[in-house]
Formats: structure tokens, C-alpha cells, sequence
């Protein structure tokens, strides 16, 4: 980064400091999504007449107030800016040494309005894991089976009285994931059918008493290669994002 792109971005996050102070805004996915664009446009690098390289990992750092916000639509927000990022590399003829990433972060240095990108170039491919969201928590899945339920014991413990101790349980292989009711007093329910075994696709959502639990495809953080990526439909889950909202991104 150069001296004149150092000075542009600090005068940058006083501008945003003094608005989200005056405005108490807090900070917007369409905010982000231009955030991203601009640091691909600043990170490119060209390497020779045919070749152009960008960042392909962001990390957005927001405060605890954003983050507790942006958080609760994380799979969806995730793959959205996925998405423009692919996007705005292929209207610029950017190449990208990986597949792209992006990742939303708390940061407690941070006030309410106020976003940082950390954006590098990575080589290699994203690892995709399976996890459950539970009121706003992920829970990575390990290979083998997770008991969920009220007691101390289990892999996820939820605190619904309408939860047995041992509720369900989830099976993940590294391929397809299972969830198999454990014969529980109140049962588990899919799109509000009682189940006793079903599988799971990314999106699907088990609710116990007023519990949702929901299934999806991340990305993994650590550096390891993966063998398929999951299609756009796949990585796409959690709360919806209007389209209107992404308008002229």
C-alpha cells in the first residue's frame, strides 16, 4: 500500500468516525458491500498486460453493536458479499489467487457506524464446514455425532424447558449431515412436521419448543483445501436479504 493510499484511508475513518458519532448510524450491508469493492479496486496489483491480481480475503471488523446486528443474518450476509466480491473481480478482469472470502468480526475498538476491511490475497481453495446456529451462536459440527439438549453433557446445549436432556442428535459425515430425534417428551419438528430422521440440506431448520437450530455450510477459517465447493443455493441460508437492498452494487 502506498503513502497516498495510507493518508486517503486514515482521512477516510475520520470522516466515517465523525458521521456515525453525529449520526449514531449503525453500519449497513450495503455499506460493506461497497467497502469490499473499494478494497479490491485498491489491493489490485497488475502483474503483466493479461493479469490482475486482487484480494480475495476480507475480513470486516465492526463493533459488538454492528456485530450482535449483522451476526443473526451471518450465513446469508456472508454468501451476499461472497457473491460481490466474484462479482466485481469479474467486471474488472481481477483475478484472484483463490476462492473468494468474507468474513464479519467484532471488534471492541470500534464504535457503532464505524467498519474496517483487512483484505489480503490467499492461494487456495475455501474449506467448507457444516455447522448449527443456535440464537445467534455457531456451532462447528465435528466429524461423528453432536447430542443436542438441555443437559450439561451435550455437544449443543440449548436452554428450552420444551428441550429433553438429551434431544436429538446430529450426524455428520463429512459429506451429508443426519438429525435423528432421541425419542424426546416434545419431539423435534422441520418446517413444523414432527420428525424421528431427516436429512439435512444447508438451510434447513429443526425447531425444539421455541428453538430454532439452523443447518448450513461455512467457511472454514483454517488454511485447508477442500474438495467441492458448495453451489450458490447451498451457501445461501439464514434470514433473507431483499434484494432491492443490494440496488446499483
Amino acid at each position: 500500500m502506498g503513502i497516498l493510499d495510507k493518508v486517503e484511508r486514515s482521512l477516510e475513518r475520520a470522516v466515517n468516525g465523525a458521521f456515525a458519532r453525529t449520526f449514531r448510524s449503525g453500519v449497513q450491508p450495503v455499506e460493506i458491500g461497497s467497502a469490499l469493492k473499494r478494497e479490491l479496486d485498491i489491493g489490485a496489483v497488475v502483474v503483466d498486460r493479461d493479469r490482475v491480481l486482487a484480494p480475495n480475503r476480507f475480513v470486516v471488523r465492526v463493533s459488538p453493536q454492528d456485530a450482535d446486528r449483522l451476526l443473526k443474518i451471518a450465513d446469508t450476509l456472508e454468501a451476499e458479499l461472497r457473491g460481490i466480491v466474484q462479482k466485481h473481480a469479474a467486471r474488472q478482469s481481477y483475478q484472484l489467487l483463490g476462492d473468494a472470502d468474507v468474513e464479519i468480526r467484532s471488534d471492541d475498538s470500534l464504535t457503532a457506524g464505524i467498519l474496517q476491511v483487512d483484505a489480503t490475497r490467499v492461494e487456495g481453495r475455501v474449506n467448507w464446514v457444516a455447522a448449527i446456529d443456535v440464537d445467534g451462536v455457531r456451532h462447528e459440527l465435528r466429524t461423528g455425532v453432536t447430542v443436542v439438549g438441555r443437559g450439561s453433557d451435550c455437544g449443543i446445549r440449548i436452554t428450552d424447558n420444551a428441550a429433553s436432556r438429551k434431544h436429538l442428535e446430529i450426524v455428520w459425515d463429512g459429506k451429508s449431515g443426519l438429525a435423528r430425534d432421541l425419542g424426546s417428551t416434545n419431539g423435534s419438528k422441520i418446517e413444523g412436521q414432527r420428525f424421528r430422521e431427516a436429512k439435512l440440506e444447508a438451510g434447513t431448520v429443526i425447531t425444539i419448543g421455541q428453538t430454532a437450530l439452523r443447518f448450513g455450510l461455512v467457511p472454514g477459517r483454517a488454511a485447508a483445501p477442500r474438495q467441492n465447493a458448495p453451489s450458490a443455493s447451498q451457501s445461501r441460508s439464514g434470514t433473507g436479504i431483499d434484494q432491492d437492498f443490494w440496488g446499483g452494487l
